[in-house]
């Protein structure tokens, strides 16, 4: 019987997480963004797994409650996903049953101000 393929961890680099760091900054309070767009805007457009390292590593020194499944749901279990749900709440943010009004609430990264 073959063996699935292998999935392969993304090495260490302090400067793909430091632009994912930024973009995740740029986010603003009652904006919301998915975890491909926050790679994609940072330059990593496939790293959207490698977001939620960053996010892990950071603790509260980023704004994680920003940050999003696709369809704007809530990725996060028990707890974590209520309390990112009540900060989210708290900033103005509208839901929609379980997943953020992305239409009212998306923030577009405009990469060319990046710099």
């Amino acid at each position: 019987m073959r063996q699935p393929p292998k999935l392969l961890r993304a090495r260490a680099s302090e400067q793909r997480d430091a632009a994912m760091r930024k973009a995740i900054r740029q986010i603003p309070r009652g904006k919301v963004a998915t975890y491909s767009q926050v790679a994609a805007a940072a330059g990593y457009p496939l790293y959207h797994r490698q977001v939620v390292q960053v996010l892990r590593q950071a603790g509260d020194s980023l704004p994680w409650q920003r940050v999003l499944g696709a369809g704007g749901r809530i990725r996060l279990q028990r707890e974590a996903g209520h309390e990112q749900r009540l900060r989210l709440e708290m900033e103005g943010v509208k839901f929609r049953g379980s997943r953020v009004v992305m239409e009212d609430h998306q923030h577009r990264f405009r990469t060319w101000e990046a710099e």
